[in-house]
């Protein structure tokens, strides 16, 4: 059961911080190794070299691409992905670098082709990431184990919400598959998610201790339904005190990712909610 939703966190710098406020925060973060990043779907209506503009002006410095998202409006078709020709991979780290931005995370299509996963893992490579965020089946995880080992990686385990197609969408499921398998290979904790599954995403969290490799922050209104809206950190059914109490208690070190997934004329002004909880959170509790 999701439980009682704890009281947010009293703001201390307020919602409309600028970006240079962002990164003068930043130590509280650094102290305790967490690294904000955003993903992409946040600003799926934008393309990417738009959206990054948007999550650099938010002061957050890293950003997780989807595979199927589109790059650039003036050159349609393009997607960031491995898909990407060598001239529009270098495009695209050029764009980001302009702005300051690192591409830590890559939300990935895996299965079983080898091939396949050999594009995914040198694009991920090649645009400087660490970790490759995916749903692959289960009988997949062998062969991509050790690709890991060969391309320096690891993947995280994303679980979409209750349905008949999310085998992970249960935290005992992505142990389950990852028992047998080294630490390559662990969680991408998506909390909003699991309210949405009626799951309380502090067991949830408790319960891949040693496993969470880096997560999608997200909060919901209502607990236990599938299509409840996304709402700022700290306002929904998460709890999210209590979701950043438990990460420090593990002394969770890594990418925690910023997925807003309602998009509204106010979207600028709610993901810098998100961020100011997580940066109000670790300044309360540096």
């Amino acid at each position: 059961m999701c439980g009682t939703m704890a009281i947010g966190s009293r703001s201390l710098l307020g919602t409309g911080l600028l970006a240079e406020e962002v990164a003068g925060s930043g130590q509280a973060l650094e102290k305790r190794g967490w690294k904000l990043a955003c993903q992409l779907y946040t600003f799926r209506r934008f393309p990417f070299y738009e959206a990054i503009e948007k999550i650099a002006a938010l002061g957050i410095k890293a950003v997780e691409p989807c595979f199927f998202l589109p790059l650039d409006a003036r050159q349609p078709g393009l997607v960031t992905s491995e898909a990407l020709p060598p001239d529009k991979r270098a495009e695209m780290r050029q764009k980001m670098a302009q702005l300051g931005i690192t591409m830590p995370n890559f939300y990935a299509n895996l299965g079983n082709d080898q091939d396949q996963a050999r594009k995914v893992f040198s694009f991920a490579k090649e645009m400087g990431c660490q970790t490759v965020v995916a749903e692959p089946p289960a009988d997949s995880l062998p062969m991509l184990d050790e690709l890991l080992a060969e391309y320096g990686l690891t993947l995280a385990i994303h679980n979409h919400p209750q349905s008949p197609s999310s085998h992970y969408w249960h935290p005992k499921n992505v142990l389950g598959a990852v028992e047998k398998r080294s630490h390559r290979i662990g969680a991408c904790a998506d909390t909003g998610h699991w309210v949405r599954s009626g799951l309380d995403p502090v067991a949830c969290l408790k319960l891949l201790e040693g496993r969470i490799i880096t997560l999608h922050l997200k909060d919901v209104a209502e607990c236990g339904v599938v299509g409840s809206r996304d709402v700022p950190l700290g306002t929904g059914a998460a709890h999210y005190d209590r979701v950043l109490e438990e990460l420090a208690r593990q002394n969770f070190r890594g990418v925690m990712t910023i997925e807003y997934e309602h998009d509204s004329p106010q979207l600028l002004e709610d993901v810098a909610k998100c961020r100011d909880f997580v940066i109000n959170w670790a300044v309360q509790h540096a």
